[in-house]
């Protein structure tokens, strides 16, 4: 397989990926992405450096190709990682707490994940809701049931 993107580094750029990967206070991504940039400029190609490093040939070819194309700054970036949107805002968190440290429905003891979830939705407050996401969000919040 030919190699697309070559890395050549500049001396600076090999000192600063040296000296960051020997101090030790970065995170490991970082330190994994500066090793790669080190071996990629002595010449491995991506299947050794992978093996040598324990990571995927599309990780060394990705950083490899965002070297050359970006520089070496975006190379050993991380990439925003945006998640799910939450089920609940603050409002929501707040009812949440209020119906829990209230006096649950008639016929019930107590609240239970589920009868919380359940009352949400009733209340069109959310379309769909996991009472595992109702858990969670009382241990977050960690209102006083008791």
């Amino acid at each position: 397989m030919v190699v697309k993107y070559i890395v050549n580094l500049s001396e600076e750029e090999r000192q600063e990926l040296h000296q960051m990967t020997s101090k030790g206070s970065i995170s490991a991504r970082k330190l994994k992405r500066a090793q790669i940039l080190m071996l990629a400029d002595e010449g491995y190609r991506d299947k050794t450096i992978a093996t040598m490093l324990k990571v995927g040939e599309s990780t060394v070819h990705r950083t490899r190709q965002k070297c050359v194309e970006e520089g070496i700054e975006k190379a050993l970036q991380e990439r925003l990682r945006p998640g799910r949107a939450r089920k609940l805002d603050g409002k929501g968190e707040a009812f949440l707490v209020a119906t829990a440290c209230s006096n649950p429905p008639e016929g019930r003891v107590c609240w239970t994940m589920q009868l919380l979830s359940e009352r949400l939705i009733e209340l069109k407050l959310v379309e769909n809701i996991s009472d595992e996401t109702v858990r969670r969000t009382l241990k977050k919040t960690k209102p006083n049931l008791g």
